[in-house]
């Protein structure tokens, strides 16, 4: 029987593989707390909970029609982004898959009629920074499986998607980290005003509402209380959480959901990234289990 051993939402921003010199320019001469943070998570967490399979809810690669899982052998090869050419280029990767993981998610949610899912090996599909920038930081021997976001989810079909998944780790003989990859409020300066506004400084978050907003989810995570953040969706979708949130909603859906009460623990400070909002946090697993209630 399988089991997931930890999960985190996680920041993947560009600033995290820049050169430190360069991190450093943008950040008043201070590094990104983020960098750190990612190599701790390396050596505190996923070092210790002996991962099979890394499984990350990436914010990058919009679906559709249905919520797709990376089936993947393997996946190799160079990545150069379309958003950020200038700043990863020809990024060499080289991930082990888990296809046996994958296509039991697809076959529990085969026989439903309130979800779609489909587990893709297609060579050609391409893969996206929110997973290929944690590589550098985080990989070590384990499988890693994309999954990405569907657009056109709500929020409970993303809750969903993270139950079945959580059942097909059941069935397996995995242990498992979840990472949410993506941010939190997720609005841009705009293109001339934004080398102003690329420090980590909270004062370059996009609004004042947004960080409020954002800073009301962190506490909820600390505390424990994932029933908060969850029902909170409606009015945070006003400051455009990354990924619809679907990344934080599928790790927590396969967790238990509302009546999850792992506490998080920040793994960076709260920053800004060009008026985004983002943080690292880990949610250990409760010694009675990722449903006890508080």
């Amino acid at each position: 029987m399988g089991e997931i051993v930890g999960a985190a939402v996680v920041s993947h921003v560009p600033p995290i593989v820049m050169p430190e010199a360069l991190r450093r320019e943008l950040n008043d001469g201070n590094d990104f707390s983020l960098v750190e943070g990612l190599h701790r998570l390396r050596t505190e967490c996923l070092d210790r909970v002996k991962p099979d399979t890394v499984v990350v809810f990436d914010t990058h690669w919009f679906t559709t029609v249905e919520h797709v899982v990376a089936s993947h052998e393997r996946r190799a090869g160079k990545f150069t982004s379309d958003e950020l050419p200038r700043g990863m280029s020809q990024v060499p990767y080289d991930m082990p898959g888990d296809p046996d993981l994958a296509l039991l998610v697809d076959s529990l949610a085969s026989v439903r009629d309130d979800t779609r899912v489909l587990a893709s090996d297609d060579p050609y599909l391409p893969v996206h920074y929110p997973t290929i920038n944690l590589l550098g930081f985080l990989q070590g021997d384990e499988r890693w499986m994309s999954v990405g976001v569907c657009q056109t989810a709500t929020p409970e079909d993303f809750l969903l998607f993270g139950n079945l998944l959580a059942q097909a780790i059941d069935m397996s003989d995995r242990r498992v980290v979840l990472l949410a990859s993506g941010g939190l409020s997720h609005r841009f300066w705009p293109l001339m005003e934004f080398a102003d506004h690329e420090s980590a400084s909270l004062d370059n978050i996009r609004t004042p509402e947004a960080r409020e907003a954002d800073e009301k989810v962190l506490r909820w995570w600390e505390q424990g209380d994932h029933r908060q953040v969850i029902e909170y969706q409606p009015e945070y979708r006003r400051h455009a959480p990354e990924g619809f949130f679907g990344h934080y909603l599928m790790m927590v859906g396969a967790i238990g959901g509302s009546a999850c009460s792992a506490t998080g623990l920040r793994y960076s400070n709260y920053e800004s990234a060009g008026g985004t909002g983002q943080v690292h946090m880990w949610f250990e697993k409760p010694v009675s289990g990722w449903t006890a209630q508080k």
